[in-house]
């Protein structure tokens, strides 16, 4: 059997059969990837090292958007969700203040399909709430010859300008006695009192300024709801102008701010039972509005309405409000013209055009011996009996 012969390329071929090769392989890619014709114009992929998109020529005149614009849209439409967002939350939280209201005054709905007639609440700019209690009765008549208008100028200042100022005042623990009908007597004459559903006690204070605020989102629509003690003084023009500049602003809470420590010893006045939920000893409390004065808008009190049975109450008041507003989203606002001293720091203040809108003394937690004293800081620290009238707010 003979073995097969192996023809051998000779050498000399390889380089031209290699040669030969590269031409086809370029000429078979320049069939398949030539790119399309735009109405018989060819854009080249690559010049002059730089890569270009294969545009057709109705596209090349084409403007696009600029980034800023773009950005200017993307702005403009996450501030519309932010708006809308809030109109929601305010519609839920007008609800359920509805509902709230509804339970305060013993209001149920008959039926399906029982036409529901609720009264319209007076729209106004802020409600006052001025705290007091059964033997302050000295203290109010202070106020009331001072900061506080009586009688006809009381009804216009709600009536022109949106403002309600009532004492505001629970029940004694003995039903119809002896102190409640002192507290009848002294309205029917004044007709400047806010009646609570609450027992007086001054550690009941935090119960009380739950109750005041939903007393008074039940009974007033109003952009701002106050509560000042009665040995305060307060410019009424002052407060309102101070509250009209953060009117936009849903969820403010206005005062003086401070963080006190917290105090374990039982022999201290202010003496705070549940220390230990503060921390180790020694420890201070969150950021708070002193109690003296402190205001807060309509959404605050009416979610302060709507949770009333289940907020927690700490032995001070002042305490259990700013715990309230924690892990909200709440905007604190630290006004140091809410907590001016008695003359002479008022008084300077007033003299360099800076009004003040609150005086007391810290040494006292409201202005010392006030039924005697506060005549002499409202002539000192006064804003004049016309500047509310005139305020723009």
């Amino acid at each position: 059997m003979k073995p097969r012969t192996i023809n051998i390329i000779s050498v000399k071929w390889i380089p031209f059969l290699c040669f030969f090769c590269f031409a086809l392989g370029i000429l078979f890619t320049n069939r398949t990837l030539t790119p399309p014709d735009f109405n018989g114009q060819l854009m080249p992929r690559h010049q002059g090292g730089r890569e270009f998109q294969m545009v057709p020529d109705d596209c090349a005149t084409s403007k696009f958007p600029q980034n800023k614009e773009v950005m200017n849209e993307v702005l403009k439409t996450h501030g519309a969700i932010q708006s809308l967002d809030k109109a929601i939350a305010m519609l839920q939280m007008e609800l359920a203040a509805s509902r709230s209201s509804r339970e305060l005054t013993g209001f149920e709905g008959v039926g399906s399909n029982s036409t529901i007639l609720t009264p319209t609440k007076p729209k106004v700019f802020m409600v006052i709430g001025i705290n007091t209690a059964f033997s302050s009765r000295k203290r109010r008549d202070s106020v009331r010859e001072t900061w506080m208008p009586q009688g006809e100028k009381l009804i216009q200042l709600e009536r022109e300008k949106g403002i309600i100022i009532r004492f505001m005042i629970g029940h004694s623990p003995t039903s119809n006695s002896i102190l409640d009908k002192a507290i009848d007597s002294e309205d029917s004459q004044h007709k400047d009192f806010l009646r609570l559903e609450h027992i007086e006690g001054y550690h009941e204070l935090s119960a009380k300024t739950k109750t005041f605020f939903s007393t008074a989102v039940a009974k007033w629509d109003a952009d701002f709801y106050v509560k000042v003690d009665d040995d305060v003084h307060v410019n009424l023009g002052v407060l309102a102008a101070t509250l009209a500049r953060h009117r936009s602003k849903p969820r403010i809470y206005i005062g003086c701010m401070k963080s006190g420590p917290v105090l374990a010893r039982k022999d201290v006045k202010y003496h705070e039972p549940e220390y230990w939920k503060f921390g180790e000893e020694g420890n201070h409390y969150f950021r708070h509005a002193t109690g003296q004065i402190y205001a807060i808008s309509k959404d605050l009190a009416t979610y302060i309405s709507i949770n009333q049975p289940i907020l927690h109450k700490f032995a001070n008041e002042d305490v259990s409000l700013g715990s309230w507003f924690l892990g909200l989203e709440v905007e604190h606002i630290d006004d140091r013209n809410m907590c001016c001293g008695t003359p002479p720091d008022c008084e300077w203040k007033a003299q360099a055009g800076a009004l003040c809108v609150a005086s007391f003394d810290w040494s006292c937690s409201g202005i010392c011996k006030s039924v005697e004293k506060i005549k002499s800081v409202h002539e000192k620290c006064g804003e004049g009996d016309g500047f509310v009238w005139s305020a723009l707010f």
